[in-house]
């Protein structure tokens, strides 16, 4: 071979090599990823269920909109190759420190195993629902998650190595779903799933939840978000802040650290348009953090501090009575019921007054209708599905599931703004129309 050629051979070798990654890079339009919800009737807590572990394990999880990261219980049956405990001064651990992680040994027998190393970092992890906290090992594992290509069918199984999560331990499951394994959190923190997946995949900084009563979905990423019949739900929401409460309200709160959940800016309610005359100082955070109004997924029913909550019940019970309602004896957790005789069924559920959550102007508002104001305990009685916080509530109102649900709600990370749809049945659809198995 001619001594010309054989250089332009060995220098279309050079740059044919030089054209492959050495090491992973993110996709420069990543698809949106998803996980799938459903509703545990008997707990009333929306469950997922998340690939973890080489080889890969499903694992069962209590989505908590609030929660401070991935946890998972890790003693006894957590097996896998690619575990990495998150060992003091690393990386990882400082991070963790900005969020209440600390060092810390674990002394077991075997005194190395998932959960269990010396010379870890850890944080403190609390059950919202039996109000008790432990510390768990912070660590790094492989997980996978599904994208979507296009808002309507599944895409690749997405691989991500050494995601960071918190080993937990089984005193911390007291009260999940039965099979639960730990908790999703997807709060406002550098290690919750919705920020390390825009990290490390390079989603856009927003994720997007629509629950129901039998399924729904979490979306990581930009939409379109679309739902059957062909519907792209995150067109034409409406826009209120995010507001950072200076201090952590949620159960294993540090004094310091401020809140890693999501709260808006409620400044007054209306019933059928009318002001429901309550302590508006409630509605914002004092000194000590106490206040506000924050969204949740972990709490059934919308809950609201005793005054806040006599106020609203009785402003509606009066807008009831004006169209001919019949109250009857409370059914628990619910004070205010009705008969559900002579009420009218619409799209939008039992035809009964409109709450209006006054947000930033007296233009910005939550609306909620009948399906999500009403629950049917029974064949002949409707609940007012709001419950009484407390005297005092750490928090003045607590947006529950049961509120949530056939709503879309946006988070968007970068801008501090959050994005809802008020009731998908008005647009004859719902959370659980999401389908990703065919097009629509």
């Amino acid at each position: 071979m001619a001594s010309g050629s054989l250089q332009l051979l060995l220098c279309t070798l050079l740059l044919s090599l030089s054209t492959f990654p050495t090491h992973a890079r993110k996709p420069s339009t990543p698809h949106p990823l998803y996980l799938p919800v459903s509703k545990d009737t008997t707990t009333l807590q929306y469950v997922t269920h998340l690939s973890q572990r080489t080889p890969l394990v499903p694992v069962k999880l209590v989505v908590d909109l609030g929660g401070i990261c991935l946890w998972v219980s890790c003693d006894f049956d957590y097996v896998s190759s690619s575990y990495k405990p998150s060992h003091c001064k690393s990386k990882q651990c400082v991070h963790a420190a900005a969020i209440g992680g600390y060092c810390s040994s674990c002394n077991g027998n075997p005194a190395s195993q998932p959960g269990c190393n010396k010379n870890a970092c850890s944080f403190n992890l609390g059950n919202p629902f039996h109000e008790v906290i432990a510390n768990g090992e912070i660590a790094q594992d492989i997980i996978a998650i599904q994208s979507t290509d296009d808002g309507t069918t599944a895409g690749p199984l997405l691989t991500v190595p050494r995601f960071q999560f918190t080993c937990g331990i089984p005193f911390l499951l007291g009260g999940f779903s039965s099979g639960a394994k730990g908790m999703v959190g997807l709060g406002r923190t550098n290690i919750s799933l919705p920020t390390q997946l825009a990290d490390t995949v390079g989603v856009a900084r927003k994720f997007a939840v629509c629950l129901s009563s039998s399924k729904g979905v979490v979306f990581f990423g930009d939409g379109p978000y679309v739902v059957l019949p062909r519907m792209d739900v995150s067109q034409g929401l409406t826009y209120t802040p995010i507001l950072k409460n200076p201090v952590r309200t949620a159960v294993e709160y540090f004094d310091g650290y401020p809140s890693y959940e999501y709260f808006i800016g409620v400044k007054s309610i209306k019933i059928n348009g009318k002001a429901v005359p309550l302590n508006a100082s409630l509605l914002s955070f004092d000194k000590g953090g106490n206040g506000g109004t924050k969204i949740s997924t972990v709490d059934p029913y919308t809950k609201m501090e005793t005054s806040i909550y006599n106020a609203f019940t009785e402003a509606f019970v009066r807008e009831a009575m004006s169209i001919k309602m019949t109250k009857v004896a409370s059914v628990a957790p619910f004070k205010t019921c009705f008969s559900s005789k002579g009420v009218p069924s619409t799209r939008v559920g039992p035809a009964v007054p409109k709450i209006d959550l006054v947000l930033q102007s007296e233009s910005v508002y939550w609306r909620i209708f009948g399906a999500n104001s009403m629950v049917q305990v029974n064949k002949e009685v409707l609940c007012l599905g709001f419950v009484d916080g407390g005297v005092n509530a750490r928090t003045s109102i607590v947006i529950g599931g049961y509120q949530l649900e056939d709503n879309l709600l946006q988070f968007d990370l970068g801008k501090s703004m959050l994005g809802f749809s008020s009731s998908l049945l008005s647009k004859q659809t719902t959370c659980a129309n999401f389908n990703f198995t065919s097009k629509a």
